[in-house]
């Protein structure tokens, strides 16, 4: 069974470049959840007990129930992997794009045992990332409107930051860093250590002068001194809406300004109506239950 990644079987149909998902990142998680799943050396039992080596067939991804697609090239990727290539991969919708129950998304063609071995792993990838696409989607229809964007957390699943973060965006929502290296967030802890909010951002600026600075502020106080300090990023955590609004007035012109902690979707227009620019939700990624798709094979 052959476990390098051939080309991406995905065209024009599926536009992934505009938000920026790596293709070797996405080959990389691909073979890792593979080598999982078909152990070394890689096989899978059933399938190689059960259908002739030559055979061939179609199977459908199908929509179980409403949502939102995301992750069809990464699911491409794990056809192609355990068929060498020799697999095609129609998409019929975008990632992004709305589905309904029963909406087929993609057919694939080509070897039946290398379909088969592809199945849980696809749809592993394929479910997970559609769920946090369809979860963020019901936060940027309320948020629609309004001048405020949901934005995801790094409350993410290990190993899949960037397939979870992708599927934020293909949602509707946006990403503000990727990691611990990208950009300076300096939180509770940090103000802790290093004394202050002016102590810890003179402190990042002096060690990485090029890096972006993130303040997490509880108070108005807290707010004005980090802008004076020169953040251009304010995380104003479980803040009322009532406090925000007076932050907005106080340094919003001065910086970004992110509500975060505690929102739920009964409360999102009530704190994008404060003129915030974001509204944080970990939940986007640490709790999203997965959109239910199928891979059926079609009748011989």
């Amino acid at each position: 069974m052959t476990l390098s990644p051939d080309e991406p079987l995905p065209g024009d149909e599926v536009p992934v470049e505009f938000l920026g998902l790596d293709l070797a990142e996405v080959q990389r998680i691909v073979l890792t959840a593979l080598v999982e799943d078909l152990g070394d050396p890689p096989r899978d039992v059933t399938s190689e007990s059960t259908i002739p080596a030559a055979q061939t067939d179609t199977a459908e991804l199908v929509a179980r129930a409403d949502g939102v697609v995301a992750g069809l090239l990464v699911a491409a990727e794990v056809f192609a992997a355990t068929s060498g290539g020799a697999a095609s991969f129609e998409a019929r919708v975008s990632d992004g794009d709305r589905v309904h129950r029963g909406d087929v998304l993609a057919v694939i063609t080509g070897p039946s045992r290398a379909l088969l071995t592809a199945e849980r792993t696809a749809l592993n990838l394929l479910c997970r990332m559609s769920g946090v696409a369809t979860h963020t989607r019901r936060w940027a229809d309320v948020l629609q409107g309004t001048s405020a964007t949901v934005l995801d957390t790094r409350k993410t699943t290990p190993g899949l930051r960037v397939l979870e973060k992708y599927a934020v965006r293909a949602g509707g929502g946006t990403n503000k860093r990727m990691g611990l290296y990208d950009v300076a967030m300096i939180k509770d802890n940090h103000k802790l250590a290093a004394g202050s909010i002016t102590a810890a951002y003179e402190l990042v600026r002096a060690t990485f002068p090029d890096v972006s600075v993130q303040v997490e502020v509880t108070t108005l106080a807290e707010a004005e001194e980090a802008v004076a300090a020169g953040a251009d990023f304010l995380l104003c955590d479980n803040m009322t809406p009532e406090l925000l609004t007076e932050v907005v007035r106080a340094v919003g012109d001065r910086v970004e300004l992110e509500a975060t902690g505690n929102l739920t979707l009964e409360t999102a227009a009530a704190y994008a109506a404060t003129g915030v620019d974001y509204l944080s939700v970990g939940g986007l990624t640490h709790s999203s239950p997965i959109l239910d798709i199928a891979l059926d094979l079609r009748p011989r």
